[in-house]
């Protein structure tokens, strides 16, 4: 029989390699046809007494991508059409389609013949469900080798039984950081687990399948055979009290009870560990659905899979300018963050000239990218050859002569209007007419900045974010007068590199920045109503930010904080409102040159990698009141609401003009809490009528800078969501898993 995505050969011995192949595809994903395929694919096999053993194996470079979560998404909203009619119903139907995939893999395992899973390159998700469901595995012994169950990522857990196989494959902590962490592993990691059972060369992989075949595969599993015995002993087992209630512990810990993905796993493997494999197989599938019911999993899955996906495939480019192929960068300014911007365009096979006043600072950001390169070297992720050749495309100079024959020049220099309007002129006066020049401030406006040039069409500003080489997320920001030209060449740059952009209008911090500061600022105010500072950080902690407002503002650089501040007072003159930031940020950084982590003294005190809170805090914002004063709940509220409310009205300023870009921006700039989905689905999640409510509270309670503003106060009157109200402009038809960074994010 002829099937859409797989192929099927047999020898003389009775081995058929099952080639999986999808056309039209770069990466082979689970979708609807994948799933019909394997479903008749196994019943063939069975009754081909020809066939004595199967090998499966992937016709591309990875093995898979995973599942596709469009098809997930689609299910949910077919959920969501029915329950209001019948919503039991509905339920049973997301129960049996969520539970499609599980019953093919299980059927696989139980069929009678042997399955071997040859795995190459990312195997993720899915993917790896289905190899854990053949009865032996061998790995690709090369660099390019990666398997993982990364759903918890987007707000689900491994739901094809990869929570049972796993948790009855390898030991039991080992499984749950696996499982709870969406780790990847490499062939000998996977091997030293447990998951895979040998590693072979990518061309032996097929030939050393068969020989495991002839040497004989055990086609049923162990857990489906009698006296089968757990690697961490029986949940309810001396053994078990030990490990169960830490894992609980650690999870708490470690997500705040903020995910439920993460949440209904632990339920699904504590519950299945006590029950026969085809039973617990369904308790996964029910906790599962679970889950996908959930508004944090709808959200995560929208905003963190189909959301960056179509902005990846640059949704915001506009559609009538040409592809630009960007063979040479100019980057102004060789400190922390030029370099880092020299470093991943160079990585990327984009030649880049790093410009800096003297020979030795501009050594000094090429030395950076010798410094990532080096480690990569020494944890066997590349080799010399590799970095030499990255940093032969850089070349550190002070001569601006050499920009003559850039795409485009990048300026990273320092927050200082005159500065930039210096190497703005020089590096203007030595372009090609049609080069695009980006200024990478993080504050300052863009249509200000570009009055020093004498090409505002081809000024813009492309905001990347600190580590350069460990940050996803680029802020591209339109000027009054930058040309479709520029925004077009700045997002293919920044496809080239791999990273996600977000395109935004011009304001004072644009969006990101400017989020990002009432956070930190919202920390300081709290500080000035006498919160403890170790409450603040953990309330910024519980409320699902990867760290507390105090710590960030050290990170962000308190100076900088201070900078930002002066340049807004001086820009707003009389209208600007002095207020306990000002005053806080002035005795940290004027009277007691705390600068924050940059030299080792902020909120925190630093000693190497470990900080601890500054004793000296209470002397700069008084003595604090007692933690019993303030209520946890309403602090976690504070710290995430304003940040939402900000981003409303910045899209209502129009600034943001896109939904997926306000959400995909926050998770990636700032690290907004990902079980939210974005700060603006975080409104949504919670509704309108209600955000508005409590921003009327916090405004009676805390202050005018709670204050809903208009388009909010219009919607809640309605109850209009954002997703509803302004739904993304284009788009676009999203292939699944199209590259291993995309499989990773599923």
């Amino acid at each position: 029989m002829a099937y859409k995505n797989f192929t099927i050969e047999t020898d003389s011995d009775g081995f058929a390699v099952v080639t999986w192949d999808m056309p039209g595809k770069s990466m082979n994903v689970i979708d609807l046809s994948v799933m019909e395929d394997l479903d008749v694919l196994v019943d063939d096999i069975v009754k081909d007494d020809a066939i004595k053993g199967v090998v499966i194996t992937s016709g591309k470079d990875a093995f898979s991508g995973g599942a596709d979560l469009t098809m997930l998404e689609g299910l949910l909203k077919q959920y969501q059409a029915e329950k209001a009619e019948n919503e039991e119903a509905a339920a049973e139907k997301l129960f049996e389609g969520a539970r499609k995939l599980n019953l093919i893999y299980r059927k696989l395992e139980t069929c009678g013949k042997p399955f071997v899973a040859t795995v190459t390159g990312n195997c993720m998700g899915g993917g790896t469900e289905l190899a854990l469901a053949c009865h032996a595995r061998i790995a690709a012994d090369d660099d390019s080798f990666k398997i993982g169950l990364p759903e918890v990522k987007v707000g689900l857990f491994p739901g094809a039984g990869g929570t049972q196989r796993v948790m009855r494959m390898v030991d039991g902590q080992q499984g749950m950081q696996f499982l709870m962490q969406g780790k990847t592993l490499r062939a000998k990691q996977a091997k030293s687990l447990g998951l895979v059972d040998d590693v072979a060369a990518p061309k032996k992989l097929v030939e050393a399948a068969k020989k495991m075949l002839a040497a004989g595969v055990d086609p049923v599993k162990p857990w489906d055979k009698k006296g089968f015995k757990l690697p961490n002993g029986n949940v309810y087992s001396p053994k078990g009290f030990q490990f169960w209630p830490a894992a609980n512990a650690i999870y708490r810990k470690e997500t705040f009870d903020n995910y439920p993905g993460i949440r209904y796993m632990l339920h699904a493997v504590v519950e299945g560990l006590q029950v026969p494999m085809d039973l617990a197989l369904q308790i996964e599938s029910r906790y599962f659905t679970k889950v996908l019911q959930s508004p944090e999993a709808g959200n995560m899955i929208r905003s963190l899979f189909v959301s960056m996906q179509e902005l990846n495939k640059l949704a915001r480019r506009p559609v009538d300018q040409r592809p630009n192929k960007i063979k040479k960068l100019g980057v102004l300014g060789a400190g922390f963050m030029g370099a880092g911007i020299a470093y991943v365009t160079a990585k990327a096979g984009i030649d880049v000239v790093l410009i800096d006043r003297d020979q030795e600072a501009a050594d000094k950001g090429k030395a950076h990218s010798d410094g990532i390169l080096t480690k990569a070297v020494q944890r066997g992720r590349s080799t010399e050859d590799e970095k030499q050749k990255v940093l032969d495309r850089i070349t550190a100079t002070t001569d601006y002569d050499q920009l003559a024959d850039c795409d485009l020049v990048i300026e990273a220099v320092f927050e200082d209007r005159d500065i930039k309007k210096v190497v703005t002129e020089k590096a203007e006066a030595v372009m090609k007419s049609r080069a695009i020049y980006a200024s990478n401030t993080s504050t300052l406006p863009i249509s200000s900045l570009a009055e020093a040039s004498q090409r505002p069409k081809n000024f813009i500003g492309i905001h990347f974010f600190s580590p350069v080489d460990k940050m996803m997320l680029v802020e591209v920001i339109m000027g009054k007068k930058t040309s479709d030209r520029a925004l077009a060449m700045a997002l293919d740059y920044i496809k080239a590199i791999k990273k996600t952009p977000i395109v935004v209008n011009d304001s004072r911090g644009f969006y990101t920045s400017r989020v990002v500061m009432t956070y930190v600022r919202e920390g300081l105010m709290m500080l000035a109503d006498g919160v403890p500072a170790a409450m603040i950080e953990n309330a910024g902690r519980m409320a699902g930010m990867p760290v507390g407002p105090l710590s960030l503002g050290d990170e962000v650089a308190l100076d900088l904080a201070w900078k930002i501040v002066s340049a807004t007072k001086k820009d707003l003159g009389v209208k600007y409102v002095e207020g306990p930031l000002d005053n806080i940020l002035e005795e940290m950084v004027i009277k007691q040159e705390r600068f924050g982590r940059k030299n080792s003294k902020g909120f925190y005190d630093y000693k190497g990698k470990e900080k601890s809170l500054w004793p000296g805090i209470p002397d700069v914002v008084g003595q604090p009141k007692s933690a019993d004063t303030f209520d946890v709940e309403e602090l976690k509220q504070r710290l995430l609401v304003m940040q939402a409310l900000e981003t409303a009205r910045i899209f209502e300023e129009n600034c943001l003009t896109d939904v997926r870009e306000a959400d995909v921006g926050s998770i990636l700039g700032f690290g907004f809490a990902p079980y939210t989905g974005g700060t603006l689905s975080y409104i949504d999640m919670m509704g309108t009528a209600e955000f508005v409510e409590l921003c009327k509270k916090f405004t009676r309670k805390w202050g005018p800078r709670f204050k809903p503003n208009k388009q909010l106060r219009e919607m809640a009157k309605t109850g209009e969501t954002y997703y509803g109200k302004f739904p993304p402009k284009a788009q676009v038809a999203a292939e699944t898993a199209e590259d291993s960074e995309a499989a990773e994010a599923a």
